[in-house]
C-alpha cells in the first residue's frame, strides 16, 4: 500500500508541495483511524442535489441529466508548511470555504450539467504526508480515503438507486477515486453503472485496473481518463515520473499528439469568465504540454512553474461537453441492452 500511495500522490507533492517542510517535528494527529464520519448528516456534504450552492447554480442547469450521478472528490487544499496537522478537521471553516468557493466552483461545476452532484467533505491529508509515509503520512492518507469510502458507501445505499455514475476528482481526490474504482467497480457488478471516471493530476499505467480500460475515444464509456498539465517549455528532464503513463488529450479526448488552440473550448478563470481558444495542447511522455494561455491576464501565468492546479478548470468547457457526450452514449448503450434483452425474451 505504501508504494501505491507514493506513486499516485507523488505528482501532487511536486506541484503543490514545493514549499512543504519534509519533517514531522511538531505535527499533530487529530483523529484516530477508528473515528467514523456520519454521512447521514447533511452538513458532512459540501454538495447534495437538494442544496446546490449559488456557485453551482451559476454554472449548472436547473435540472441536470436525470438517471446520472456525479461523485466528485476535491484535491489537496491543506498545503501550508505552518499547518502542523496531518488531516484537516471537518469543522475547519477555512477549509470548507476553499472546498465550496474554489474546488466546487472551478472544478466540480464542470460536471454540473451531466448529473446530480455529490461532494462529500473529508479529512484530507496534508501535503507533507506524501514525503512522510512511514512517519504518519500513510496513516493520514488512509484516514482521508476511509472518509471518501464511507461517503461513497452511504451514497450507494441511500442516494444512487441504480443510476449511472460519473466519478471525478483531481490530484489527491483522483487518487481516492482510483481506490474507489478498485474497491467497488473493477471486475464487480457496479462497473455496469460506470459512465466514466475523470481522474487528472495523477500518473497511471494503462493496466492499472484489471477490467476498467483507459478510454481513447471521446464517446467511450465504462473506463477512465487522466492527464497532467505542464508548461510547454518546462524542463522535461526534471519530471521523469510521468514517462510511460497514459494520457488523454482533454481537448480532442483521444491520444492526438497536437491540437491547435482553435479547438480548445474554454477554461474557467477565477473571475468567473470562460476563455475559449486559449492554448495549443501537446501530448508527450504521459503529460499534456500547453502554450501560455491567450487571455487578458496571461501575464499572471508567466511565473507559474506548472499548471497542475489548473488541470480541470483549464479544460472546463471541454470537460463539460465531453461528459455530456459520454452520458448520451451511456444512455444509448443502456437502451440498446434493454431492447436486446426484450427481443431475446420474445
Amino acid at each position: 500500500m505504501k508504494h501505491q500511495i507514493l506513486s499516485l500522490f507523488f505528482i501532487g507533492f511536486i506541484f503543490l508541495g514545493a514549499n512543504a517542510q519534509n519533517t514531522n517535528a511538531g505535527i499533530k494527529t487529530s483523529y484516530a483511524l477508528t473515528d467514523v464520519v456520519d454521512y447521514s448528516l447533511k452538513n458532512n456534504w459540501a454538495v447534495l442535489p437538494e442544496n446546490y450552492s449559488k456557485t453551482i447554480k451559476e454554472y449548472s442547469v436547473q435540472n441536470p441529466q436525470d438517471s446520472i450521478d456525479v461523485f466528485y472528490v476535491y484535491p489537496t487544499l491543506i498545503v501550508s508548511p505552518k499547518d502542523k496537522r496531518w488531516n484537516v478537521s471537518l469543522e475547519d471553516t477555512v477549509q470548507k470555504n476553499k472546498v465550496l468557493n474554489v474546488a466546487v466552483r472551478l472544478q466540480a461545476s464542470a460536471w454540473g450539467n451531466s448529473g446530480s452532484l455529490y461532494v462529500p467533505f473529508y479529512r484530507q491529508a496534508h501535503i507533507r504526508a506524501y514525503t512522510n509515509l512511514e512517519n504518519g503520512g500513510e496513516t493520514a492518507l488512509l484516514l482521508a480515503y476511509s472518509d471518501v469510502k464511507a461517503a461513497f458507501e452511504y451514497y450507494l445505499k441511500h442516494y444512487n438507486h441504480g443510476r449511472g455514475i460519473i466519478l471525478a476528482g483531481h490530484s489527491q481526490g483522483s487518487t481516492h477515486i482510483s481506490y474507489l474504482l478498485k474497491d467497488f467497480f473493477d471486475g464487480k457488478p457496479l462497473q455496469n453503472q460506470l459512465v466514466a471516471a475523470y481522474i487528472p493530476g495523477i500518473g497511471l499505467d494503462r493496466n492499472h485496473f484489471t477490467t476498467i480500460p483507459f478510454m481513447e475515444q471521446p464517446d467511450q464509456i465504462g473506463g477512465f481518463v487522466t492527464w497532467n498539465t505542464f508548461k510547454k517549455k518546462i524542463d522535461k528532464n526534471k519530471y521523469k515520473w510521468f514517462k510511460g503513463k497514459v494520457v488523454i488529450n482533454p481537448v480532442t479526448w483521444d491520444t492526438t499528439s497536437f491540437a491547435k488552440r482553435q479547438l480548445h473550448k474554454g477554461f474557467l478563470y477565477s473571475n468567473g469568465k470562460l476563455y475559449k481558444n486559449s492554448f495549443d495542447t501537446h501530448t508527450a511522455d504521459g503529460v499534456i504540454w500547453i502554450s501560455t494561455p491567450h487571455f487578458p491576464y496571461r501575464y499572471l501565468l508567466l511565473t507559474m512553474p506548472n499548471y497542475h492546479s489548473g488541470d480541470v478548470n483549464l479544460f472546463w468547457e471541454d470537460i463539460r461537453e465531453n461528459s455530456l457526450l459520454r452520458v448520451h452514449a451511456f444512455r444509448s448503450n443502456a437502451r440498446n441492452l434493454y431492447q436486446a434483452k426484450a427481443g431475446n425474451a420474445n
